[in-house]
């Protein structure tokens, strides 16, 4: 890792995607330059039309720790891999705009990294803002699907949330971040699929805590996005059959949603590029993936 031993400033870079939520991104920004440590923030915005990076700089940039990078358009989840690209860093930290970092999360994920030469993501325990709810994904990651190991400090894991997480920068880069064809939208999912074939360890660790107070409801529209990148993933990584039974279920589920209609014709566009760089993972990667996958018992 490249922070200093016994310094007072973490190892690790808060990298926050945005596009046309001033006002939320304003609460987090004023969370995340207020934590211990001072970590460095790099605010990568995605085209807003909001004046939200002009907000950020004249507020927040007298910190000395906020970096803005304004993008000519909006990038999706692409922006995240600018952030870390710029990162001096062992570790990067995603933030959303809608979302921060309790106090004491960010020295106890560097301190696992530190620990750990394999660990490349830590997935953290979300806690819904205002109601203290954990978020329904870090109770299914708590319960520890895929079992627990005695050299990880939490239950492994096979997918995670990028307002959540805290990644290894070396690792992230190694694989290549965030992808361009599936751009926003589940984009967590060939992510976590890339690092754990490339041999790098993903664990759940309850006591890094990140605070979402979402800024929006995830609508039908979004909802459609995610299970059509669902379905690319599967072409990019997981067996045939598997991708063709995803596939059938997309189609016919667009017989009664004009959003997943949509979806299948995004789809289509996007098949011919996927199926250029398909790749699949190990059988046992499989076999993690699919019980990382299934829901919990009721």
């Amino acid at each position: 890792m490249d922070g200093v031993p016994g310094s007072d400033t973490l190892d690790v870079t808060i990298v926050v995607a945005t596009m046309d939520r001033r006002e939320s991104l304003r609460r987090t920004l004023s969370h995340l330059l207020a934590l211990p440590g001072e970590p460095a923030v790099v605010l990568v915005d995605n085209g807003s039309a909001d004046g939200s990076p002009d907000m950020a700089e004249r507020e927040f940039g007298g910190s000395g720790r906020l970096e803005v990078v304004r993008l000519p358009r909006n990038r999706g989840a692409l922006a995240r891999n600018e952030g870390v690209r710029r990162a001096r860093t062992g570790c990067v930290a995603f933030s959303d705009d809608d979302s921060w970092w309790a106090p004491e999360a960010l020295p106890r994920a560097v301190a696992a990294f530190a620990a750990r030469p394999r660990l490349g993501l830590v997935a953290a325990r979300a806690t819904l803002v205002p109601s203290g709810e954990t978020d329904h994904a870090s109770v299914k990651m708590a319960a520890a699907p895929l079992g627990r190991r005695a050299d990880l400090p939490g239950p492994p894991v096979l997918g995670f949330a990028a307002c959540a997480s805290v990644v290894r920068r070396s690792a992230f880069l190694e694989v290549g971040g965030f992808d361009e064809l599936i751009f926003f939208g589940g984009e967590e999912e060939l992510l976590s699929l890339d690092l754990a074939a490339a041999g790098w360890e993903q664990c759940y660790l309850d006591d890094v805590e990140a605070l979402h107070g979402p800024a929006g409801e995830v609508g039908p529209a979004r909802w459609a996005v995610q299970e059509r990148n669902g379905v690319l993933v599967d072409w990019l990584r997981l067996p045939l059959p598997v991708a063709l039974r995803s596939t059938a279920s997309l189609v016919a589920g667009a017989a009664r949603d004009r959003h997943l209609a949509r979806e299948v014709a995004a789809l289509a566009r996007r098949l011919p590029p996927a199926l250029r760089r398909r790749r699949v993972v190990a059988p046992e990667l499989q076999a993690s993936w699919h019980r990382a996958h299934r829901p919990l018992p009721a």
